[in-house]
Parts: structure tokens; C-alpha cells; sequence
């Protein structure tokens, strides 16, 4: 017969071998982890890339005497037909947030709405998602991408507003 001492012995060894084999399966998978981050980033990247090329190919299609360093940045909401790339238009007097793609406007008009700036993790349950940190980092760089292309304004860092339409702002030494 075994004594109690021995077998808590006994079952300790096995617990704690079990959690040097879940040790190391946990170590691999973060590293399968960074490397199909990795992955990733630069599919996106790529498609990121590729959309912008066609778009401007297209666009010097169009306008054939137009030189190709000329072709402005392109302003469709989508890119070409078939890579499923929803694009923010940069912001002009003649665009409604109606062309911006669907979680986008749905930002826009949260902060329309608010009564002073906003921070991504109050815009995040407002716009149905859940509060969770993928979540909030996620609007952090659609909203990011807001105030790149005009649509914003991020007067502090992580306070977000409806970009001011001052007179004269986008010409140089207006300030």
C-alpha cells in the first residue's frame, strides 16, 4: 500500500511535468503566433499596396497625357473590382460621409453626435462592438486613418473630434 505522502508526491511530479509539456506547447504557439502575425502584416501590406498601383493605373488609363507622378491619390471608396478593399477617401468639400465605408461613417457620426472629443474605448460600444483591447486598437487605427485623410481632427493625443473646416486651413502658411 502506498502511503498519502508518497502519492501527493507522485501526483505532484505528474502535475508539474504536465505544466512543463503545456510550458512549451504555449512557448511554440507564440511563436506560430508572431509568424503568422507577421504573415499578415505583410498580406496586408501587399494588398494595400497592389489596390493603390491599380488604382493609379487606372487612373492614368483614363488620362492617358497625364504623367503617372501626376495621377492625384485616388479617391474611390472601393478599389478595383475584385479585391475587396474598402479605401477612405481623403476628405473634400464635395464629399458626404455617406461614401466612407460602413464601420467608418459609423465612427464619424458617434463623434458628430458627441458633445466634445472622444476616445477610441468610448466609441468602440457605441459603434456595437464588444470593449475588448482588439476591439479598441482596432478603431484606434480607423480613427487614425480618419484624421490622416481630414475626416478628424486629434487635438490631443486620443481625443478625437470632427476635423474644423477653417477657411484657408489646408493652404500653406495658413497658420
Amino acid at each position: 500500500m502506498v502511503s498519502l505522502p508518497e502519492e501527493l508526491q507522485a501526483r505532484e511530479a505528474a502535475a508539474r511535468q504536465r505544466v512543463e509539456e503545456l510550458q512549451a506547447e504555449a512557448e511554440e504557439l507564440a511563436i506560430q503566433l508572431e509568424k503568422a502575425r507577421e504573415d499578415l502584416s505583410r498580406l496586408e501590406i501587399t494588398r494595400e499596396t497592389v489596390a493603390q498601383v491599380l488604382a493609379e493605373l487606372s487612373a492614368v488609363e483614363a488620362k492617358p497625357d497625364v504623367p503617372a507622378e501626376d495621377v492625384p491619390e485616388p479617391n474611390e471608396t472601393s478599389a478595383p473590382h475584385g479585391s475587396g478593399v474598402m479605401m477612405v477617401p481623403r476628405w473634400r468639400d464635395d464629399l458626404v460621409v455617406a461614401v466612407l465605408p460602413d464601420v467608418y461613417r459609423d465612427i464619424v457620426e458617434v463623434i458628430a453626435d458627441a458633445p466634445g472629443p472622444l476616445q477610441a474605448k468610448q466609441i468602440v460600444p457605441r459603434i456595437g462592438l464588444p470593449t475588448t483591447t482588439a476591439k479598441i486598437e482596432g478603431t484606434r487605427g480607423k480613427l487614425k486613418r480618419l484624421v490622416e485623410r481630414g475626416w478628424l481632427d486629434e487635438d490631443a493625443p486620443g481625443q478625437f473630434t470632427l476635423a474644423r473646416r477653417d477657411p484657408g486651413r489646408d493652404r500653406a502658411n495658413s497658420r
